[in-house]
């Protein structure tokens, strides 16, 4: 007998018989499967009815509740267009290549039948990682290798500074030029509820660079707006902190064109 020949017996034929004969079953059920997972990616349909801020209703929970799904923290699912809600449609379309605006119409609600993964920016990160983009003023946070929150942020608005601050008891003067430097960092120390700056309040913040961090913040405008910090919208600042341990990496990239 030759190297690599196979001997079967009469029983040995039979069960490679049966093998071969169950053979287009298996490719059945994988293309069962498959047809599956298409039928689950395409299960959500999207009502079609613009929807702008101060909308209420049944469309605005489709919309919050489509949104969560994704990962984009709107809020409270309650029906109401707010600002909640705003910042994470304004995530959504910059993720899915959309100018970002108020209105949902049919654009958005098309992309949010068949919606885009957020560009990756650092492939060989780690599992766990916060990354930055600056260009298109968002926040990803993946936790284990998947996408678990993707927010809406603004970063330094990079326009030299200079504020007058009581700090430490005494009037003082601080200069800067409201930049969010790109780079790898790791999350570091972090305080509850607000925390007084020498140049403002910041909620929950979470820093990752010195004194700059991840916060949230009552205005976190489409443009850079911030000293240097990355403001969130603050139904995500009240999520985050829980999301985020020490330790984990945030990498900063790209730059915002006026």
């Amino acid at each position: 007998m030759t190297a690599g020949a196979v001997l079967l017996s009469s029983a040995g034929v039979a069960n490679a018989q049966a093998v071969t004969s169950a053979a287009p079953v298996v490719v059945a059920k994988a293309e069962v499967s498959r047809a599956a997972s298409k039928a689950e990616a395409s299960r959500f349909a999207a009502p079609g009815k613009t929807l702008k801020v101060g909308a209420k209703g049944t469309e605005v929970k489709v919309l919050q509740t489509r949104l969560a799904e994704l990962g984009y923290a709107p809020g409270r699912v309650d029906g109401r267009y707010g600002g909640s809600t705003l910042s994470a449609v304004w995530a959504f379309q910059k993720v899915n290549g959309i100018s970002p605006t108020s209105t949902v119409a049919s654009r958005t609600w098309n992309a949010m039948e068949a919606p885009r993964a957020p560009k990756v920016l650092v492939p060989g990160g780690k599992p766990t990682r916060v990354e930055v983009n600056l260009a298109k003023q968002l926040l990803v946070l993946y936790v284990n290798g998947r996408v678990k929150l993707i927010s809406h942020i603004s970063s330094g608005s990079g326009i030299a500074y200079c504020e007058t601050a009581t700090w430490q008891g005494k009037p003082q003067r601080f200069c800067g030029d409201a930049r969010t430097p790109t780079g790898d960092y790791k999350t570091t120390w972090r305080r509850d509820g607000w925390h007084r700056s020498y140049l403002g309040q910041l909620y929950n913040p979470i820093f990752f660079n010195g004194g700059i961090a991840f916060h949230g913040a009552l205005s976190v405008p489409l443009a850079p707006a911030s000293h240097g910090c990355v403001r969130l919208p603050m139904q995500v600042a009240e999520v985050l902190p829980g999301l985020v341990g020490t330790g984990v990496p945030v990498h900063v990239r790209g730059r915002f064109v006026r």
